[in-house]
């Protein structure tokens, strides 16, 4: 896989698709670059999709005098990734938590963005318990000690699925995210390492409505994580917003966007 150094710190990508455009993609949480793969069929022939390796998975390293990520520092490697491959202008995919990163390249270069696809993006509406985790302070010291010391964690699912105060799909993803000291520190390292990564939206808006960037966002139907009632007013509010809804959850939801894509570009062949 390509790499670009950039002040001590390493991001890998990998290039996916032969097309003319081309596309910057960010992944989701517990993912890699790899879950891209299944785009190359979709708008591969249309786009060239440099899908990166976010920090703290894949093969990319922050290096610890950075932590955590700045928008301006991402925007700095990313110029120099843009620089290194000759790209001018461009398009932007982000999944569940890549939508941070493609957020903070709207807002630190709108100029540069051609689209915007957001899948069930985080960034625009956080939820509560993520703000609890990257809150400063003793909630957060109380989070670093689960990364060892897990049994409270879990007692607290098993009373919240008992009462059913969440919805059974936030308790299954929690366990899987949690269920080594491997995950649960991985949890804790990127919730702490992106946690400078929030935005005034309408800010975000007003960028993309200026520089008439057009957005599509695709949301599942039975998504418990990033649900449409809670993003649907942000596609509203732009001049050029588009919204697409599948019947599928949210771990699975780029892959479906893949298929869809997929089945769209055969059928207008």
């Amino acid at each position: 896989m390509p790499q670009i150094l950039y002040n001590k710190s390493r991001l890998f990508y990998r290039v996916i698709g032969r097309g003319s455009r081309p596309m910057l993609a960010f992944h989701g949480y517990g993912q890699s670059s790899a879950y891209y793969e299944p785009m190359e069929q979709a708008l591969g022939n249309d786009y060239t999709i440099y899908a990166f390796d976010l920090f703290f998975h894949g093969n990319s390293d922050l290096h610890k005098n950075y932590l955590p990520l700045t928008k301006e520092y991402l925007a700095g490697m990313i110029l120099h990734f843009l620089e290194k491959e000759g790209i001018e202008n461009f398009a932007l995919m982000g999944f569940s938590m890549g939508g941070k990163f493609a957020l903070s390249l709207v807002e630190q270069m709108p100029e540069r963005v051609q689209e915007l696809y957001l899948i069930a993006p985080d960034g625009i509406k956080t939820s509560f318990w993520y703000n609890i985790a990257t809150y400063p302070g003793w909630m957060q010291q109380l989070f670093k000690r689960t990364v060892l010391k897990p049994n409270l964690f879990f007692k607290l699912l098993d009373a919240l699925h008992k009462y059913n105060m969440v919805h059974k799909s936030l308790i299954r993803f929690a366990r899987y995210q949690m269920d080594s000291t491997e995950k649960r520190l991985r949890v804790y390292r990127s919730w702490i390492g992106f946690r400078e990564l929030s935005f005034d939206i309408r800010k975000i808006v007003k960028l993309l409505n200026k520089y008439n960037v057009p957005v599509t966002m695709f949301l599942g139907e039975y998504d418990q994580i990033i649900e449409s009632k809670r993003v649907g007013v942000f596609v509203k509010s732009l001049d050029q917003g588009e919204l697409i809804i599948l019947k599928t959850g949210h771990s699975h939801l780029l892959q479906d966007v893949a298929a869809m894509l997929h089945q769209k570009r055969i059928s207008e062949v």
